[in-house]
């Protein structure tokens, strides 16, 4: 079995808990207007690797994880490559791994509990909390991504929600407190995090020669998030 991978990030912090292996999938379903890996888009990019090659990779690290780090995987989308991702996250755990997969949940149901049935940790970018938003901003469909969240509580798999925040397009208080409704459904949630829009990523657009649909749009700065964390707060 081989899968493609995109990248590697040794020593993460940002992907789970502690610190992390992060294996970047190839190949995303969905085109978000504020995406940061647009290299990933192709399903036909990366490089192939066996399952065994990447955890061999994983496991130099492992003096770094401590008790709380692991793998974690990412993308574009590993739910894409189902099959893959639960063979590798199956032999992670046999390793001794804690494994947890970065996923916008776009994923058909089946191959989604194959690999969620290694997995300690599901982080989930809940992108916008309407149909209309989503087939706007990300091509994709909210009713399928909340059907993978049910299943993620039907299974007690622990549960990270997460949203960009960007100006103009969900950065009002009655935004963030409609995500923070739609959150509170899943009795397995943990976390509810609102990430700030940046364009870091720009020079990559530039790069694949793919319009940044988001150019003129500013970074959610301080101002703009401060409020908006309150609401969270104010939920609690």
């Amino acid at each position: 079995m081989q899968g493609r991978v995109n990248a590697f990030q040794t020593l993460g912090t940002l992907e789970g808990p502690g610190i992390r292996f992060v294996v970047f999938f190839q190949g995303c379903p969905l085109r978000c207007a504020y995406c940061h890996n647009p290299e990933t888009w192709d399903t036909s990019g990366g490089t192939l690797y066996t399952p065994e090659q990447v955890l061999e990779k994983a496991l130099r690290y492992k003096s770094y994880f401590g008790e709380n780090g692991g793998i974690t995987l990412s993308g574009g989308e590993p739910l894409l490559q189902s099959a893959f991702a639960a063979e590798l996250l199956r032999k992670a755990k046999a390793a001794g791994l804690h494994t947890a997969i970065c996923t916008a949940g776009t994923s058909d149901l089946d191959g989604a509990r194959a690999v969620l049935a290694c997995t300690d940790l599901v982080i989930a970018d809940l992108k916008f909390t309407t149909e209309e938003e989503y087939y706007r901003y990300c091509g994709g469909n909210l009713k399928r991504v909340l059907n993978f969240l049910h299943l993620t509580q039907q299974m007690e798999i622990p549960l990270w929600i997460r949203q960009v925040i960007v100006p103009t397009i969900n950065d009002t208080p009655a935004s963030v407190a409609a995500l923070q409704k739609m959150a509170a459904r899943f009795s397995n949630l943990e976390k509810l995090e609102l990430l700030p829009f940046r364009k870091l990523c720009l020079e990559k657009y530039d790069t694949l020669n793919i319009p940044f649909p988001l150019r003129s749009t500013p970074e959610a700065d301080y101002a703009v998030m401060h409020p908006l964390w309150d609401v969270l707060d104010k939920c609690k």
